[in-house]
């Protein structure tokens, strides 16, 4: 069985010039670098499935979050990334596998191994790594399909907890 591709919040409020100052990501280099990927892994065969985070558009949730608020612009899957399937699932949280249409898709297609590109590698990339892991599924965060704002002492944290997980990294080319 081949992998699937998950996409995870490659979205505006994190990569377009209005975003917040805290979203400091590299848009065009980690934007070509999804782009590679989800034509990779389309040309063999491979679902390419897109995640984004979503957050209720309620007057406590603007203040507190100001990003990824249902029905915004902000909240759109990012102009620049390529769309090549109809897949595409909201989550409310880190783990992706918590939207329950997605994991019945993930299931009933019988993917045994999930690999996971996007933002951030210490949030939902992480979150849902774990979760593929606790859910019996082999998960493979992409290094170069995948960046984080956090610092570095956060990181290899985050990674020692993947790795102890059972969550492997690798270098797609």
């Amino acid at each position: 069985m081949k992998p699937a591709l998950l996409v995870i919040d490659m979205q505006n409020d994190y990569l377009y010039e209005k975003r917040k100052p805290k979203f400091s990501y590299d848009t065009p280099a980690l934007v070509a670098s999804v782009n590679k990927l989800i034509h990779k892994y389309h040309d063999d065969g491979c679902d390419v499935i897109y995640i984004r985070h979503i957050i209720q558009n309620l007057p406590t949730n603007r203040l507190l979050f100001g990003f990824s608020i249902a029905s915004t612009e902000g909240a759109e899957l990012y102009s620049g990334l390529d769309i090549v399937s109809d897949f595409c699932f909201d989550k409310l949280f880190g783990d992706a596998l918590t939207n329950k249409e997605l994991l019945a898709m993930v299931q009933k297609k019988g993917y045994d191994t999930l690999h996971i590109c996007g933002l951030d590698e210490c949030g939902c990339v992480a979150s849902t790594a774990l979760g593929a892991s606790k859910r019996g599924f082999c998960a493979k965060i992409i290094r170069n399909g995948t960046t984080s704002v956090f610092p570095d002492k956060k990181i290899e944290k985050v990674r020692k907890k993947l790795e102890k997980a059972g969550v492997t990294f690798i270098d797609v080319l």
